[in-house]
This record gives C-alpha cells, structure tokens and sequence, in this order.
C-alpha cells in the first residue's frame, strides 16, 4: 500500500521544518499560504502569504536559539485535501523549556499546501512559554 500524496506532502514539510529548510518548506506551500497560531501570545495570529508564515518559522526558531524541534506522530489524510497531523514539539527559552503535544490541520489544494490550522495541548501554557522573557 502506496502512502496517499497529502500526506507525503505534510511530511516533507515536516522534514524540511526540522532541517530548517525554509526554501523547501515554502516550495510545498501556495503563495497565498496562510497559518492560524492560537492563543495570545507574541507570535500568536493568522499569517497569510507563504513569505508571511516563513517569517513567522524564523521567528520561533530565533526565540528559541533554535532548540525548536517538532516530532510527528503521524499524519491522517481524508482524500478530499485535508491532513492532520499529530506531533510533540519541544523548544527552550532562556531557563524555561516546554514539552507539548499538539497537530496541525492542512487544507491541501493541486499538490500544494494552502492553509495550516495550529492545535496545541494547553492555549495557555504555550503562551506563557511564547511571551516568557527571552
């Protein structure tokens, strides 16, 4: 059994996010791209443009001197051109560190990623970790 395009697709993307591969990363995504990161913390918002939610990768990886780091646990596609993920991600601020599961839902349109849902654990943790001195 072959593995379904969609979710080859968000695994490259995967791959390339952990390789901080942005140039891949944005070549998965439509140029109208856009990524909803809940809560409301610093980094917290919906980015549209695929340089938009690049900017914003960038932006988490210098908050984080670039200990963050996502693990997929899997990916569920439905035929129809959506994939969820789910994941643990890992990443430290300072003296402060956070360990959380969490997922992503992509709405997948000719090949090409063009919306990413965020889902974490706990909204209010993760923002207190994003918002934490740094």
């Amino acid at each position: 059994m072959s593995e379904h395009p969609d979710s080859a697709l968000v695994r490259r993307g995967y791959d390339a996010f952990g390789r901080g591969d942005m140039a891949t990363l944005g070549s998965l995504m439509m140029s109208d791209c856009a990524y909803h990161l809940p809560g409301s913390s610093q980094v917290s918002g919906h980015y549209k443009g695929r340089d938009n939610v690049l900017s914003l990768f960038g932006r988490l990886f210098e908050l984080t001197g670039g200990s963050l780091r996502v693990v997929l646990d899997g990916v569920f596609v439905d035929g129809r051109g959506h994939a969820v993920t789910a994941h643990k991600w890992f990443a430290e601020r300072e003296d402060r560190g956070i360990e959380m599961r969490g997922g992503l839902l992509f709405t997948i349109v000719g090949g090409k990623i063009s919306d990413i849902d965020e889902c974490v654990e706990d909204i209010d943790q993760t923002d207190a970790f994003w918002d934490a001195p740094g």
